[in-house]
């Protein structure tokens, strides 16, 4: 399974860097070919050449790397971080088997939990050793590598204190992995394509709760808890060796880079740029904004509607597939309206949906399909405004996305100790108010940031 997602990935990804100018239609029917004949997809050139030939001229790559070849390097790319994600989503809804397995309390788990969400914070101080070295691919490599290393010695030593080393691990590969990757496509993705790439990239955070999580708990059911740390450490140690494989030595970085800059230039760029302190702003205030009821949903769908475990679940599935609609909204008409048009655009309508949530959500199928809007609307927003802060400072990308990352990370902690007593206070009423309050704030942060930043919206030509 995973193997013909990658060749998915990578196969879909090679037919679009070679298109240049994508109308609306043609990339629905491009998403509406590969949803129905992935398979087929995965080992047709045939295919590949039918979707290539819908344009009349091809893309013109930022690096000097044929397209085909960067296409398949991103491919790998997202399928090692569907392993980081999966490593990070799957001790939530698994934190009872966990906790049976090491014989300790819930609790116990719960704050290893809290453990890996706090490595996020770590991830400025290795995005500016990624500017400085240019080394995009191997603080990628890294990263896998501390993800493979902590998922087998939680396999291997099935102790508490190993298991608390081992989900730090993880939590810190993908706080390196991620921002690399990011700025490794900004510096080599043209920007009216930028959009495209991330939303497919962001694919792997919807992919992890879809499809790896319901593969982990079928590993836990038949072959016990450790099962899934020894499959997710084989699974990053082939991403390290594909990786390796397909993404050169970064001695061949494009001209258009310039030199590695010091730790201390990248973040003095960082605090003089109005653009990315309003970026770093916003990531902080939606986070809050988004975790402040994502902690909460539960509890009311379980007091509102008296809902059992399995209809929990299929909530969550709601919200799954609200993740990856967003995430296939960014890579199919974000870059058409403009990063920064459609950023703001999509922040706007998730204070709207926070807002009117506690208003719809009366019956069951209204508060799932509130959820499902939500959940839609926030994706779109932060996987938009990935694309959009990976132009920000050229120069210091990953500075730049580790920053927004650790903003959100920091929103997130936030927005989980705030959710609980906002929702004592007032219920569903308080929580969306909240959320759609902080979410109005964020779109101040955004406004102020990029009032006077310009992208390169204007210089694309799209067809009419």
């Amino acid at each position: 399974m995973s193997v013909q997602i990658g060749f998915v990935v990578g196969a879909f990804l090679s037919a679009l860097f070679n298109v240049a100018d994508v109308w609306p239609s043609r990339l629905v029917f491009a998403l509406g070919a590969i949803s129905s004949h992935w398979q087929i997809l995965a080992f047709s050139p045939l295919r590949i050449t039918i979707l290539c030939i819908m344009s009349d001229q091809l893309t013109t790559m930022v690096a000097p790397v044929p397209a085909r070849h960067l296409a398949w390097q991103v491919g790998v790319a997202t399928l090692g971080r569907l392993f980081l994600n999966i490593s990070r989503r799957f001790p939530y809804p698994f934190a009872p088997a966990l906790s049976r397995g090491l014989g300790v309390p819930l609790i116990a788990i719960t704050s290893l939990i809290a453990v890996n969400q706090v490595t996020g914070i770590l991830s400025p101080l290795f995005g500016p050793l990624s500017d400085r070295w240019g080394g995009y691919r191997i603080m990628m490599l890294v990263g896998l590598g501390l993800l493979t290393a902590g998922m087998l010695a939680g396999g291997l030593l099935p102790f508490y204190g190993v298991l608390l080393v081992a989900l730090f691990l993880a939590g810190l590969g993908k706080s390196i992995f991620d921002p690399a990757l990011q700025a490794y496509v900004g510096e080599r993705v043209p920007y009216r394509r930028r959009g495209l790439v991330i939303g497919m990239i962001e694919f792997s955070w919807a992919g992890s709760s879809l499809i790896g999580i319901p593969l982990i708990g079928l590993l836990i059911d038949r072959l016990g808890w450790q099962a899934p740390f020894f499959v997710l450490g084989g699974l990053g140690l082939l991403s390290v060796a594909g990786l390796g494989l397909v993404i050169p030595p970064d001695g061949h970085r494009p001209a258009e880079a310039g030199p590695g800059i010091g730790f201390q230039t990248a973040w003095n760029r960082l605090r003089r740029e109005p653009a990315a302190l309003g970026g770093i702003g916003f990531s902080f205030l939606a986070s809050i904004a988004n975790d402040n009821l994502f902690v909460v949903y539960g509890v009311w769908l379980e007091e509102a509607f008296l809902l059992s475990v399995i209809v929990l679940g299929m909530a969550t599935t709601v919200i799954g597939v609200a993740e990856l609609l967003g995430e296939t909204l960014t890579a199919s008409i974000a870059d058409r309206l403009g990063l920064k048009r459609a950023t703001m655009i999509a922040l706007t309508l998730s204070a709207l949906s926070y807002a009117l949530l506690p208003l719809i959500g009366r019956t069951l199928p209204l508060a799932l399909m509130g959820l499902f809007i939500t959940f839609l609307t926030f994706e779109f927003t932060i996987v938009t405004s990935l694309s959009l802060f990976t132009e920000v400072l050229p120069g210091a990308r990953a500075t730049m996305m580790s920053a927004f990352l650790a903003a959100a990370s920091m929103g997130r902690v936030v927005g989980a100790l705030v959710g609980g007593p906002v929702w004592l206070a007032g219920g569903l009423m308080a929580t969306g108010f909240v959320s759609a309050a902080i979410s109005g704030l964020a779109l101040i942060c955004l406004l102020w940031g990029l009032w006077n930043w310009h992208d390169q919206e204007d210089q694309v030509n799209w067809p009419k």
